[in-house]
């Protein structure tokens, strides 16, 4: 557990799914300021303990927590208003939407506009709506993709898109984001680039995200929870996690 106030607390949650125990005892924290990463190998839970910090998956014990807001075992559709933003595996981009609606689709929670303002045609709703146009514009120009903001999500680079569901993520001004896999599908190049962007969040924001590309991930985390069926094996730093016997054994194979 880290020293700050955390924005997210997942205590002694367990998860079944029938009669297979998919999560036991699990406890981790993520803070403001820093980067969480979560790894394992294949079936370890990993996925089981990000969705249930998602609010996919509701926990059989133990709870999760958002102590900022005073939320506890937030559903999906909560996260947002709470301050959490995610993506997910992939992109997931709107595919007949250009980038740019596809992030002002990240500000819906936003007061003063709305869909049915929208369509009436209400003042502080088109108000609100040249806000969100101009803010999102800004998004994409922060992350370097505003070029590609006519374009829909077929017709432009795979890591672009990735910047693209990040630029959609944060549009919510989130605490707290949530990655699963980010890196997956990028090449050499797109990785480092990735990594640069998600280090900058840290100024901001507390990162969870959830990995099995080591190279990527050993560099870019602040601490590391290791997973493996369904339990916390380890949790410290990179440089503490990759000399653990459990780590090496289970997951890295090898010692280094």
């Amino acid at each position: 557990m880290t020293s700050l106030s955390p924005l997210l607390t997942l205590e002694s949650v367990s998860v079944r799914f029938g009669g297979l125990q998919a999560l036991r005892d699990v406890s981790f924290d993520v803070s403001t300021g820093e980067i969480v990463g979560l790894i394992g190998p294949n079936g370890a839970g990993k996925t089981t303990a990000f969705n249930v910090a998602c609010g996919f998956v509701r926990p059989t014990s133990g709870r999760v927590l958002l102590p900022a807001v005073g939320v506890t075992n937030p559903r999906a559709t909560q996260l947002a208003r709470a301050g959490v933003a995610r993506t997910l595996q992939g992109v997931g981009l709107f595919p007949h939407a250009t980038v740019l609606e596809n992030v002002m689709a990240g500000g819906h929670i936003r007061p003063g506009g709305g869909f049915v303002g929208g369509l009436l045609g209400l003042p502080h709703a088109q108000r609100a709506e040249r806000r969100l146009r101009h803010d999102a514009v800004a998004m994409l120009e922060r992350l370097g993709v505003a070029s590609f903001a006519s374009s829909l999500p077929g017709a432009i680079p795979y890591g672009v898109a990735k910047k693209v569901s990040v630029a959609r993520a944060l549009m919510c001004d989130p605490s707290l984001l949530l990655l699963d896999e980010p890196a997956s599908g990028l090449d050499e190049a797109e990785l480092s680039d990735f990594a640069s962007l998600i280090r900058n969040l840290r100024a901001t924001m507390g990162v969870l995200l959830v990995e099995h590309n080591m190279e990527f991930v050993m560099p870019l985390v602040d601490r590391l929870v290791v997973l493996d069926f369904g339990q916390v094996i380890a949790s410290g730093t990179p440089a503490e996690v990759r000399v653990h016997e459990a780590v090496i054994a289970a997951y890295l194979g090898v010692s280094e």
